[in-house]
């Protein structure tokens, strides 16, 4: 799209593509970021589209300085935005962490390939999924969607934007090589179609401001940088005003609402996709590329009498716990395929309680899984 402005449609666009289309209509005017495969291509389509709509595009040196460039930009009161993959997820983190003690909203997509390492650049995994909840250092939580089409990109990345704005927090998209280089119809809806949620700016005088005292859910409304509020941000343990405080009641005080404002929402914040859950005695549990593959091998085994459901995690974190309890006491096993060698399956585990098995299909990267070998894994379960 080369137009000065959306214009509602179908557009045959790539995950990629589409991810910085949904971006902008979200109200994105800031990216900073590195290439790397196979994020490549949100960078480039962002540097040709943000300029037509009044934004900034910037290449910064590495992946440190882009994380640090849209915390900034935020705080100036931008809605900000950086790729990248595996290798370049890993040198955000610590400017992740600083952004979740900021309370600073943004969003990173990051295109997952196969590792570790640079491993194979241009082919697909899912390896980075238990780096998106614990890849950066001290407790706290996080907001990471996955999308399982490039229509979803499109969608989950305003739904992101919305969520960063909601709770102030760093959103991750989890996306993958698969799906970022799959071409696929993409519908753009009309502006007045689209939910955008605004910024939460204080609504007292300046000389009354206290930038992080929150609001009954827990988030703090965010002043910006120019706007007559004076404030002070550190990545240190903060009191209310700003300031360090170097103390541990303090530090518990803040870290436990950091935690809070996203666990004690997440109820309002994790989604799921289901498919005949009730009465199955399996339940095949994955999340975006993997779900599209394992759709075909549940479609195989309920051809053959099986009685399996689907559990489509569209948010990965905050994990659907609960969710996935009240369905183990009535299920035999959870098939969890994913390309990796287990990461979401151990949450599965975990949250089903010794109450049903759950059987991990692994795929070590490259390439997705082969619907006969998750139907061999349903079949097992049953046994």
């Amino acid at each position: 799209m080369t137009s000065e402005s959306q214009l509602p449609g179908e557009y045959f666009l790539s995950g990629d593509e589409a991810c910085a289309e949904g971006a902008i209509a979200a109200g994105c005017r800031f990216f900073a970021g590195y290439p790397i495969t196979p994020a490549t291509e949100i960078a480039e389509t962002m540097s040709e589209r943000l300029p037509e709509e009044g934004g900034t595009y910037i290449q910064m040196e590495d992946e440190l300085g882009s994380m640090a460039a849209v915390l900034g930009a935020s705080w100036g009161g931008l809605k900000a935005m950086t790729a990248t993959s595996g290798p370049g997820f890993s040198l955000m983190m610590e400017n992740i962490g600083l952004g979740v003690m900021l309370e600073t909203p943004c969003v990173v997509v990051d295109m997952q390939r196969a590792g570790p390492s640079t491993g194979l650049p241009t082919m697909t995994g899912q390896g980075d999924m238990m780096q998106a909840r614990w890849g950066s250092h001290g407790p706290y939580s996080i907001i990471a969607l996955s999308p399982a089409s490039p229509q979803e990109l499109f969608d989950l990345t305003i739904v992101a934007f919305n969520l960063s704005e909601k709770y102030r927090v760093p959103v991750l998209v989890m996306s993958e090589e698969s799906i970022g280089h799959m071409y696929e119809k993409v519908t753009i809806p009309p502006k007045e179609k689209i939910e955008i949620i605004p910024r939460r700016k204080p609504n007292i005088p300046p000389k009354e401001y206290l930038p992080y005292v929150p609001d009954e859910d827990l988030v703090p409304p965010m002043a910006i940088a120019g706007e007559g509020y004076r404030f002070h941000i550190t990545g240190l343990t903060h009191d209310e005003r700003g300031y360090p405080v170097m103390t541990a009641e303090v530090q518990g005080k803040l870290v436990k609402r950091l935690v809070d404002k996203i666990e004690k929402n997440s109820s309002a914040i994790f989604r799921v996709e289901e498919d005949s859950i009730e009465g199955a005695d399996i339940v095949v549990c994955s999340y975006g590329i993997s779900a599209r593959v394992a759709t075909i091998a549940v479609q195989k085994a309920r051809a053959i009498g099986l009685r399996v459901g689907m559990l489509r995690l569209i948010t990965v974190w905050p994990f659907p716990l609960e969710r996935i309890r009240e369905i183990a006491k009535n299920v035999k096993a959870f098939v969890v395929p994913e390309i990796n060698y287990g990461q979401i399956s151990l949450e599965v585990e975990r949250a089903a309680a010794g109450k049903a098995k759950t059987i991990l299909v692994p795929h070590m990267g490259g390439a997705v899984h082969d619907p006969e070998t998750i139907l061999e894994a349903i079949k097992q379960a049953v046994i």
